[in-house]
């Protein structure tokens, strides 16, 4: 997706086009290698002293911790890290790997006199991908967990984020189609950067049924091209069949559908705790042009914000009580929006198919090609 996805004057991907260009944000992804397996975690990991966190929880099923502490009225103001993970409920343990690293770091609340006598206060999210792979007891854990805070704390700043079917979207399935991993960003004309990753796994559907076209290129602005009539008519016949093989092969395993799509929407901005919360609100219209339908309740989609403050405040416009011009807040609350139905958009076009004892799962691209 280039420049011309974005309809607003003046805003441009970053130079990544990632989460990444929020500077001092690093992500790092680790897949679960065993039997049966098709699934991973994904940790966003802040600079030393973290960064003030929201979260916006609207779907009916979701699996999260931590997510209590982020409320506004409560004590911890900063997070060092968020997790997405795969595993449903049985994946959160990936969680404690990151707290555990934290901790060894020396990075979190500090509760006492030692430089290690902190708590990490460590959001999470879980995604359900139970027996994607075939083995129902294959799901992230602490180890894993801990794999892929160390992976983004090796990584270096401003480096590319891989996509796809890796991380937390290594078994990431929308609407039968495989989703995975995406990540986008927007700078805005105040130079404050907006981004967002998601982990995409959705009951609904990511491509809209009369045409082939992903909801996110209908609704997300810019060129639309249209698939072929015959390509979309085939890519109908051969997405049918996969569901049909794929409910053959899980027959008296997994209830279907069981989803949700997680999200981490990032600025360098400096918000309040209040502006951030507002900010993951405003990032779930994303998610609802991109899905269709989304928040159901089989659904737990969950957005965070993460908020570094490291861009200085904009030097004109009226300030509203925290510092920030209102109109700057509002184009901030705009682009964390349209930058999530980026994410996952270029998720669905960067995943690959799946075909193996847990299903068939087709990508966007095996079907449309390009």
């Amino acid at each position: 997706m280039t420049d011309t996805d974005s309809t607003r004057s003046g805003v441009r991907p970053g130079p990544l086009d990632a989460i990444t260009d929020v500077a001092g944000l690093r992500v790092g992804h680790a897949e679960l290698a065993s039997p049966g397996a098709l699934t991973g975690t994904t940790v966003v990991l802040t600079e030393p002293g973290g960064a003030i966190a929201a979260v916006d929880v609207r779907g009916g099923g979701p699996g999260t911790r931590e997510t209590d502490a982020l409320d506004p009225r409560n004590l911890v103001q900063r997070v060092e890290a968020v997790v997405l993970t795969g595993g449903s409920a049985f994946g959160l343990d990936a969680a404690s790997g990151a707290v555990n690293w934290l901790e060894e770091a020396g990075r979190g609340v500090p509760v006492g006199p030692g430089p290690t006598q902190v708590v990490p206060v460590v959001p999470a999210a879980a995604l359900f991908d139970l027996g994607r792979g075939g083995a129902w007891r294959a799901r992230p854990d602490a180890a894993l967990g801990r794999a892929a805070i160390e992976a983004a704390a090796f990584a270096e700043p401003g480096t590319p984020v891989a996509q796809g079917n890796v991380g937390a979207g290594t078994g990431a399935v929308a609407g039968g189609v495989k989703g995975g991993i995406g990540t986008a960003s927007l700078v805005l004309p105040s130079g404050i950067t907006v981004a967002a990753l998601a982990a995409v796994n959705a009951a609904g559907a990511a491509v809209d049924p009369a045409t082939g076209v992903l909801y996110g290129r209908l609704y997300g602005g810019g060129r639309v091209d249209y698939p072929d009539p015959a390509r979309h008519e085939a890519a109908q016949r051969a997405l049918a069949a996969a569901r049909e093989e794929t409910a053959r092969r899980t027959a008296g395993s997994v209830r279907q559908p069981l989803n949700t799509t997680l999200a981490v929407v990032a600025t360098d901005a400096p918000l309040t705790r209040a502006q951030a919360q507002k900010l993951a609100g405003t990032a779930h219209d994303g998610l609802s042009r991109a899905i269709r339908p989304a928040h159901l309740l089989t659904d737990g989609d969950t957005v965070f914000t993460l908020a570094t403050g490291t861009h200085p405040l904009p030097a004109h416009g009226t300030p509203d009580a925290a510092g920030l011009p209102l109109g700057t807040v509002n184009d901030i609350l705009a682009a964390g929006a349209d930058v999530l139905t980026r994410a996952v958009t270029k998720a669905l076009y960067a995943a690959e198919s799946v075909d193996g004892p847990g299903g068939v799962f087709p990508s966007y691209r095996e079907l449309y090609g390009g």
